[in-house]
């Protein structure tokens, strides 16, 4: 079975200063809004607001990516996601339990796996968070690969006329 996710993608330094902490190009990525549960209105000004408000959290340096891209993972690297997931959450946010620590990973993994099995390998996503009375809401948006970068061409070769010396 082939199970999709997402992956840091960057196409410029830009996220390295929009961000407090930039992901890694490549790393595997998930919404985790989580990380932002405990914030208020107020405490969401500057990179710490741009992070909430459009960033992907990449595993495991926790950094952020605007944009993702769908990609298949392999079992030994979902493994690595979901332990690195689940360390997190008995270390930073005081799982009761492995099995709980390990059940809220599985749902965090799954959430995104659903986005992306919608969606071809290659396509690109972005997250848009907004904080409401009731919670954080999200919304994805996607970028299939014909319409991304990806397939745009960016430079032509062109042939040198000969010129005698």
């Amino acid at each position: 079975m082939t199970i999709k996710l997402a992956r840091t993608i960057r196409f410029d330094s830009s996220d390295l200063n929009i961000f407090n902490n930039a992901a890694d190009e490549g790393e595997w990525a998930l919404p985790a809004s989580f990380l932002f549960a405990h914030y208020g209105k107020d405490d969401l000004v500057g990179k710490t607001r741009q992070a909430f408000a459009n960033g992907f959290v990449g595993f495991p340096s926790l950094g952020c990516s605007t944009f993702v891209s769908v990609a298949t993972i392999k079992s030994n690297d979902y493994e690595m996601l979901r332990n690195s997931l689940s360390k997190l959450f008995l270390e930073r946010f005081n799982a009761p339990s492995k099995k709980v620590a390990i059940s809220a990973a599985d749902e965090e993994i799954n959430f995104m796996q659903d986005i992306c099995e919608q969606h071809k390998t290659g396509t690109l996503l972005t997250i848009t968070r907004v904080l409401k009375d009731d919670g954080i809401k999200e919304s994805f948006r996607s970028i299939s690969k014909g319409d991304s970068c990806a397939e745009q061409e960016v430079w032509t070769i062109i042939e040198d006329e000969k010129v005698d010396i």
